[in-house]
């Protein structure tokens, strides 16, 4: 009789716990999204009141010039109240603004600019804008909503073309969706408050889903970088020399480390940096795994911002930071980028000592582009910072100035500057002319790291081996915790166990997070992770105490500092997931369900959550309201054959007949995988469908012979 290779019920209580706990992994949760984008004491649901605090007018009287650079500046004016003199336009000029599904009537009121949704079929709705977020080149209006809450809408106005558009183009987001102008994926205090004002504080209520934010003032001030100064800062008479503001005490790397908070893609593990303090502290890098995220050799996909792509640069790693190229009151570089000037101040001959005691290349740019001065194909930023457009019409520099290498765009898909300008030349020309200006030499490390990376990122054969390579090759910390992070995912990740061993002693937290992940369900977790709980970086801590979560005492310093690490974002989706998963490593089944099932509440259509929700379900035995919800997340998702697959084992393992025609679907969504045909002869087999079962067997070995 022909059965399952993994019998069903043993499905259920192993491979399907281990399903859900291989999301838990940090690192590898449910993205649920990102976003487009009241002083401390101001409370969200109204006007902004004085605040006691010091604000950037505290600092003007002394710092009159740098003030003066900062009032107009982006940082400035990141999130202010309507104006009359910015604003009245916008809304007056536009009586009706239709863009990417959004169709809104405007209009400027005595009480301000007024905004009325119109959707078909349905009573429209208008809103009174309180709040503008955002300054050049685009604004979006912010709208009061109930709970606290603060909405931008996704209708935003284009400062340089004045006009109307949506940022999101023409994806046509529905009411009821994460990422729709109205929910949480779009929610201001969770969202966009914490780097658009100063002394924010979001003050979510999790028992009431309110939020009582707080703030000190509007927009990137004085203080959000410096911090508050002590009473005495700048008074002649004070018996005590005042001290110089946060973080510059001569540490470039912390001064930078102020900057990636919010020009940085990260997980946010706490609610209170202080700027001078550690980065890791309080935040984890999004590194470079996953594919919707980052191409493979690091550039910029998704809306990625900066931090990451210096830390994984070559001149991030020589000590170039944020303000050797940018002031950071004016927000401008401090050298023109036209004619090169800006680069030139390193790489004119011969070449700057950099901080980390390498000396920059001395570069002649006709000599090195081939290119005429003054051309496109003559500028470094064209070349090495190619830019992307964010919100439709934000563009932004790509800062990881990587070599453009026309052939990973051959092999991966990877753009290239060069096709960029030349794409009537065709990717064959491209690549012949790299190979004979610049030959392999200088991109070689750049192409084994991303052979590497999008090798383990489809499970390829050898893709171990691969990362392991580039590994061995890599001096770069945030590549080599790259290439550790994804290790695991691979199909023979134990050959790396002594690279990861050796790594949870390395220098830099980042490779120690790294390889506390790939500790993760270890047997010997416990003895290789457990004192990296008291490692002096909380990142690196939160990793090893989320691995050994199920044996933490509750009192335990590491318990409650990963309790209050899961508390930060339990107003998103992805927040209660965090905190499912870790009732689920915990057995406490019950209590994870309850969590997913408020996260399928705010995100009703991500297939992620509902599978994570079916797991649960199936391993704490609720076999058929797991099919359910499995059935529900393959409905959202109906080319995910694995879905298709884990569904129609619950069904099966629940006797009904729903099982055959799930796997049915999924070896129509994934013909060459011998698994799904396997599955289902089995269960044909146990419906008494002999001739069913036997081609479905027949098709299964035909796959598995394939080479």
């Amino acid at each position: 009789m022909i059965g399952p290779r993994v019998p069903v019920s043993e499905h259920r209580t192993a491979h399907l716990l281990r399903a859900l706990l291989a999301l838990a992994a940090p690192g590898a949760l449910l993205l649920l999204g990102t976003v487009a984008c009241a002083p401390r004491g101001t409370s969200a649901s109204g006007p902004p009141a004085v605040a006691a605090a010091q604000t950037s007018a505290s600092c003007r009287e002394c710092h009159a010039e740098i003030f003066q650079t900062w009032s107009g500046t982006d940082h400035a004016l990141a999130n202010r109240p309507v104006d009359p003199a910015r604003d009245r336009e916008a809304f007056a000029a536009h009586p009706r603004a239709t863009a990417g599904g959004s169709d809104f009537a405007l209009a400027w009121t005595e009480s301000g600019p007024r905004l009325t949704e119109l959707r078909a079929g349905e009573p429209s709705v208008t809103y009174t804008a309180q709040f503008i977020l955002g300054a050049k080149p685009l604004w979006q209006p912010l709208i009061a909503a109930p709970g606290g809450r603060w909405q931008p809408t996704d209708l935003a106005y284009d400062v340089h073309r004045r006009e109307w558009f949506n940022v999101f183009g023409e994806e046509h987001r529905r009411p009821g969706e994460w990422g729709h102008w109205t929910g949480r994926g779009m929610n201001w205090n969770s969202m966009c408050a914490p780097c658009h004002m100063t002394g924010y504080r979001k003050n979510y209520d999790p028992a009431a889903d309110r939020y009582a934010s707080t703030w000190i003032e509007h927009g990137v001030g004085c203080i959000q970088c410096h911090g508050a100064m002590p009473a005495t800062h700048g008074d002649p008479r004070a018996p005590q020399p005042s001290t110089p503001p946060a973080p510059f005490h001569g540490d470039r790397q912390r001064m930078a480390e102020a900057c990636a908070t919010c020009h940085g893609r990260h997980e946010p593990l706490t609610e209170n940096f202080t700027p001078g303090e550690r980065y890791a502290d309080h935040f984890r890098l999004t590194l470079p795994v996953d594919a919707g995220t980052f191409y493979p050799d690091g550039q910029q996909r998704d809306e990625d911002f900066n931090w990451t792509s210096v830390q994984l640069s070559r001149m991030g790693h020589a000590g170039v930071t944020c303000l050797d190229c940018h002031d950071p009151h004016t927000t401008r570089t401090i050298l023109p980028a036209a004619d090169n000037q800006l680069c030139l101040q390193c790489h004119a001959a011969p070449g700057r000592l950099l901080p980390g005691g390498v000396r920059a290349v001395p570069i002649d740019p006709s000599a090195h582009s081939r290119h005429q001065p003054g051309s496109a194909g003559n500028s470094c930023v064209a070349c090495h910072m190619p830019t992307k457009n964010y919100m439709q019409r934000a563009p932004r520099h790509d800062h990881g100035w990587l070599s453009p290498d026309p052939l990973l765009t051959r092999e991966l898909g990877i753009p290239n500057a060069c096709s960029s300008c030349h794409a009537e030349r065709g990717l064959d020309w491209a690549v012949a002319k790299a190979d004979e200006w610049f030959g392999s030499r200088v991109r070689e490390r750049q192409r084994l790291r991303a052979r590497a990376v999008a090798a383990a990122q489809s499970d390829a054969p050898g893709a171990a081996a691969l990362l392991l390579a580039a590994w061995q090759r890599e001096d770069i910390p945030a590549w080599r915790a790259t290439l550790l992070t994804l290790l695991p995912r691979t199909r023979d990740a134990a050959f790396g166990r002594d690279v990861a061993a050796a790594s949870l002693s390395a220098a830099d937290p980042l490779e120690r997070a790294a390889a506390a992940r790939y500790f993760f369900g270890a047997p010997d977790a416990a003895e290789r992770l457990g004192p990296l709980l008291t490692d002096p970086v909380r990142s690196v801590r939160l990793e090893a105490a989320w691995a050994l979560s199920p044996t933490l005492p509750a009192a335990s310093p590491a318990r409650r500092e990963l309790d209050d690490y899961l508390a930060l974002t339990l107003d998103q989706p992805a927040g209660r997931v965090r905190r499912a998963q870790d009732w689920a490593n915990r057995g406490r089944l019950a209590e994870a369900a309850a969590e997913l099932r408020r996260a399928t509440e705010w995100d009703p259509f991500s297939p992620g959550i509902r599978q994570s929700l079916g797991l649960v379900l199936a391993a704490d035995g609720k076999i058929a309201d797991a099919a359910q919800e499995l059935d529900r997340a393959f409905a959202l998702a109906p080319d995910d054959a694995p879905l298709a697959l884990q569904a129609a084992l619950a069904h099966a393992e629940a006797g009904q007949l729903d099982a055959a025609e799930a796997l049915r679907q999924a070896e129509r969504a994934e013909p060459r995988t011998a698994d799904y045909p396997h599955a289902l002869a089995s269960v044909l087999q146990r419906l008494g469908d002999r001739e069913g079962a036997r081609a479905a067997a027949a098709r299964a070995a035909s796959l598995a012979n394939e080479p």
